[in-house]
């Protein structure tokens, strides 16, 4: 399996986290989160495959007459659940570049540029300083680079089953076993 090694003081930010094939926690089994901050005093990133099935203009009026109104919900991750957070990917030829955080105002005018993709989270995923490097070092999560057609497949559970895939052989196989073994 191609592992990097997270041993060095590199930060994550700009990288993907994948959930280990095992790992059974509900918050995070299966997930794909994308790191937006990593440093000494802890990391933050939004999981990108657990779609609500709701538009932004359904989850209060404040959005459901404007330009945001149809931007997919997604749940970002099991801290502060009822925060609203709005990112924006801009495709560029050389890659894309990530608006996190954004102002409502903001999002709208970048969802009417050409290439540019709206996303609302409610949540986010965070880790105290340390923690998440001692994630690492038990093997709880894979670490992967952003591919370039990250947003181009479906967001949901399959996302996550196609980029560990892309890992490797054994992480392909690991990727492709049932969620539940026991009841094939």
């Amino acid at each position: 399996m191609r592992e990097r090694s997270t041993k060095s003081k590199v930060s994550l930010a700009g990288s993907l986290l994948l959930a280990h094939p095992a790992m059974r926690d509900p918050n995070f089994r299966r997930t794909v989160i994308l790191m937006s901050e990593h440093n000494a005093e802890g990391a933050m990133g939004i999981v990108l495959n657990r779609p609500l099935g709701r538009r932004l203009g359904e989850l209060n009026g404040e959005f459901a007459l404007g330009p945001l109104a149809g931007v997919p919900l997604y749940q970002g991750g099991p801290v502060h659940p009822e925060q609203l957070l709005l990112a924006a990917w801009e495709t560029k030829e050389d890659g894309f570049r990530l608006h996190f955080g954004i102002e409502p105002a903001k999002a709208g005018q970048l969802l009417s540029e050409p290439g540019v993709v709206v996303r609302a989270f409610l949540g986010y995923s965070g880790w105290s300083g340390g923690q998440l490097e001692n994630e690492l070092k038990h093997n709880t999560w894979v670490v992967a680079d952003i591919p370039g057609d990250l947003l181009e497949g479906a967001q949901d559970n399959t996302l996550w089953r196609e980029i560990l895939g892309r890992e490797g052989d054994d992480w392909r196989l690991l990727a492709g076993e049932p969620d539940e073994p026991g009841r094939n």
